[in-house]
């Protein structure tokens, strides 16, 4: 994940599975446990030394496309 701009083009926090988008990135297990415990400790902002208040929903629709459906 990087920082970049949602659809509207907003800043965000926004997914980057092949690791590729210039500027900072961040690791993150793709998986629903982890994105919601990096939420909870305001990780995103840390991580990529931007604003801690910046929006991680592009991720987390990301993560809910991934999920194995069954």
């Amino acid at each position: 994940m990087t920082a970049g701009s949602d659809a509207d083009g907003r800043p965000a926090v926004v997914p980057d599975p092949t690791a590729t988008a210039p500027g900072r990135g961040a690791h993150l297990h793709p998986t629903t446990e982890c994105y919601d415990l990096a939420v909870r400790r305001r990780a995103f902002g840390r991580a990529l030394r931007s604003d801690p208040g910046l929006p991680s929903a592009p991720v987390s629709d990301y993560l809910t496309t991934r999920a194995p459906h069954g």
